[in-house]
């Protein structure tokens, strides 16, 4: 097997820490700096207000600073990684590191602090001096014992959490690792025989939280370098150790695994050998985490233990046992309700909420992190991936309600369910629109027929929106090949209703309604039958246009053209619309609404104004009050040219027609999102910078979309299809589960002016 403990090289480290900026930090302003009344503000004289606020109410801090949402990464790099005592600027990188996975999984303002101080009473003394000014404290790469020392006395002295990352981040990922292994191999886990090898910080750290959960002490055998830790042992001993003395005779690692369920390794490559595994008891779990060379391979444990289910801290084996599924989201839900500390309850929260997870359907973002295969809850995926963007939704709750049930809140949250949402939004700017969507989508029954009902992406999809009660969801397909499917993703048989053209009870209703529809079109009675049997997309509009479906997703399969063509056979726009793609564009502070983005290639002045109508009713429907914007190279005529003059005309249109919405145009982007373009144009319509942007071709709406997205780092949601009498969304050829459930979720929306007049 390849050697795969160094992944990168030290040339590739070192240029990516160094450039284009030197290190992984920077600070950035949340109040923006742009004139004197800014300034007066934020420094003097206007920041004397909340320095009195704060004088007279010490609380008060958490409302007028950053100190709530800021944690200090503290280390004196006493034992950086696997590579010792190198000193505190030696941990800085490591320390930086820690501060930007705080920002990337958790949105905590981490600042990296290191100390030049190896003594643990002086490092006490300077940590607690500084510590009350940040809302949390992580300790870091320090040395045994002296981190068990200090993390007790800044617990003692400090009204803030402090974490030890070293000690507790590797227990929970683990503990909640042997929770699901106790649940797939069929074993109470106050009986599990353990064996944990490594007596440092992170070896009792488990061992204790083991116990916490219900292990039995007498049932545990703690070893170090010198072999098991047995009442009465005196050689190389602390009270640390001595607190974990057990009562065996075990005098070598490999004596204390015999008939063990459980070995936990936190020590040094090469610990067990295959006899100690094989003379472990059925179905063991071994978690082997020494770092970056575990105790043993999984390949040598399934040579002589199929039945074993491994862990190791490696990301090229199943199963790793890593930190940053635990300290980003201990704090989030620590720091989000002021907790005093991390108490053992909020730890054992966190790792059955990571338990938990790990045993639903992974999104799309963890089976591209695997390679395109779809891990499922089972003995190689007992952990959930790092890359599962609902850890930060779905395990900080857990922490906080453990905070408040203990005691150490000193603000409750009142409503876990407005905060889980709240933490959803932190790090996907989707996620407030997507709420709204569903807010008004729940509960209101609505049928969305889904057309490649047969592909798996489609199955998961559907089965997402229906288990989220966003509606029913009908897949078209044939049966036994659905069901097939079905198997294959994990989900239910009988989840979904199925629905076969060819075979289907309405299939002749559906015929007889196309050849009225398209028999003036050239299509034969027989053509229009085939089109029904074969063509799901033409099945699937049959359905909604004669109401046995509320609205139809379908594109995943065939490009975006073909699908549009094949539902324009059944739909007609709604009376007095035109049929349009739009974006949502969601960047820093700012939704842009962008049109047309599919459909029709060059539009006349008419079509753009029926787009600007079409894409300012989506927007009022989205809950904002649109201010259209028709874009062009020129600004009100200068420079002039023939290309400015149709969206001119366009603008006329809208005068002539009376619309309820501001408009305004032609117009550079820059000056139509501008939110002082008034200044030079004092006759402008737009009370403020605009938010719907109608391009004047497909091709300038598909290069400002793409840039934005690709470019300047915004988050793009659509193209979403307006203006058919029934509502119809078309994926992205190969789109992923999370879009395809999007869009179904916007199917039930009901984008269409009748949609918006029922809501």
């Amino acid at each position: 097997m390849p050697d795969r403990t160094s992944p990168v090289a030290d040339e590739d480290a070192l240029k990516f820490h160094s450039q284009p900026t030197r290190g992984k930090l920077a600070l950035q302003p949340t109040k923006p700096m742009a004139t004197q009344r800014d300034l007066s503000l934020a420094y003097s004289p206007g920041v004397a207000a909340p320095v009195k606020a704060i004088a007279a109410d010490p609380d008060a801090v958490y409302e007028y600073t950053s100190k709530g949402n800021m944690v200090a990464v503290v280390s004196n790099g006493t034992a950086i990684l696997g590579l010792g005592n190198l000193g505190p600027l030696a941990s800085k990188p490591v320390m930086e590191g820690k501060a930007v996975l705080f920002k990337r999984f958790a949105d905590i303002d981490g600042m990296d602090i290191e100390v030049a101080e190896d003594d643990p009473d002086q490092f006490i003394e300077c940590v607690a001096r500084f510590g009350e000014t940040f809302g949390g404290i992580n300790l870091e790469d320090i040395k045994g014992p002296d981190c068990f020392i200090i993390e007790q006395k800044l617990r003692e002295r400090l009204d803030i959490p402090v974490f030890h990352d070293d000690q507790h981040g590797t227990a929970i990922i683990a503990v909640a690792g042997i929770i699901n292994a106790c649940e797939i191999t069929k074993r109470d886990i106050s009986r599990l025989k353990v064996v944990v090898n490594g007596a440092g910080a992170a070896g009792i750290a488990v061992l204790e939280l083991l116990k916490a959960m219900g292990v039995k002490a007498q049932n545990c055998i703690l070893c170090d370098s010198r072999g098991p830790i047995y009442q009465g042992r005196e050689d190389g001993m602390n009270q640390w150790k001595a607190a974990h003395a057990a009562p065996t005779k075990a005098r070598t690692l490999a004596e204390a695994l015999k008939g063990a369920d459980c070995f936990l390794g936190l020590s040094v490559a090469g610990a067990v050998d295959e006899d100690m595994v094989k003379s472990m008891a059925k179905d063991p779990i071994i978690f082997a985490m020494a770092n970056p060379e575990p105790e043993i391979r999984p390949e040598v444990v399934r040579k002589v233990r199929k039945d074993a289910i491994m862990a190791t801290g490696r990301s090229d084996y199943p199963n790793q046992v890593n930190n940053v599924l635990g300290f980003p989201y201990i704090f989030r839900g620590a720091l989000d309700v002021r907790a005093r500390t991390i108490n053992e309850e909020m730890k054992i929260a966190c790792a059955t909420a990571l338990a938990n997870l790990a045993k639903e359907d992974v999104p799309d973002e963890v089976a591209a992190a695997y390679h395109g295969q779809r891990p499922s809850f089972g003995r190689e995926y007992i952990i959930p991936s790092p890359f599962d963007p609902r850890l930060i939704s779905y395990v900080p709750p857990y922490v906080a309600q453990a905070a408040m049930d203990t005691g150490v809140a000193r603000r409750p949250i009142d409503d876990m369910r407005v905060y889980k949402a709240s933490l959803a939004r932190r790090l996907d700017p989707t996620a407030a629109l997507l709420q709204r969507i569903q807010g008004v989508v729940a509960g209101k029954g609505k049928r969305v027929v889904f057309a490649e009902g047969e592909e798996p992406s489609v199955i998961r999809a559907a089965y997402a929106f229906q288990n989220q009660e966003l509606g029913e969801a009908i897949l078209v397909g044939r049966e036994e090949q659905t069901r097939a499917n079905m198997r294959l993703v994990g989900v239910p048989e009988d989840a979904l209703r199925i629905v076969n053209a060819r075979l289907s009870e309405r299939n002749a209703d559906y015929a007889a309604f196309l050849y009225s529809r398209l028999q003036r079109d050239g299509f034969l009675k027989r053509d229009v039958q085939r089109l029904v049997n074969n063509d799901r997309n033409v099945f699937s509009a049959c359905m909604v246009k004669l109401g046995d479906a509320d609205g139809l997703v379908t594109g995943v399969t065939r490009n975006y053209d073909a699908a549009l063509q094949d539902v324009s056979r059944v739909l007609d726009p709604a009376e007095g619309e035109c049929v349009i793609g739009m974006s949502i564009v969601l960047a820093k502070n700012r939704t842009l609404f962008i049109a047309d983005t599919n459909v029709t290639e060059f539009p006349d002045s008419e079509a753009l104004a029926d787009i600007a109508c079409e894409a300012a009713s989506a927007a009022r429907r989205f809950g904002f009050d649109p201010r259209v914007a028709f874009l062009s190279y020129s600004t009100f005529g200068n420079p002039a040219g023939q290309r400015s003059e149709k969206l001119q005309a366009a603008v006329s249109l809208l005068d002539e027609r009376g619309v309820d919405f501001e408009y305004e145009g032609e117009m550079a982007a820059d000056v139509a999102l501008d939110p002082a373009h008034r200044l030079l144009y004092p006759f402008s319509r737009l009370s403020g910078p605009a938010n719907v942007l109608v391009m004047p071709a497909i091709h300038s709406a598909s290069i400002a979309t793409r840039l934005m997205g690709a470019g300047a780092g915004a988050t793009v949601l659509g193209p979403m299809l307006l203006g058919f009498e029934k509502p119809v969304q078309i994926a992205r050829l190969g789109a992923p589960v999370t879009e395809i459930a999007t869009l179904a979720a916007l199917a039930a929306y009901d984008l269409s002016p009748e949609g918006i007049a029922a809501e």
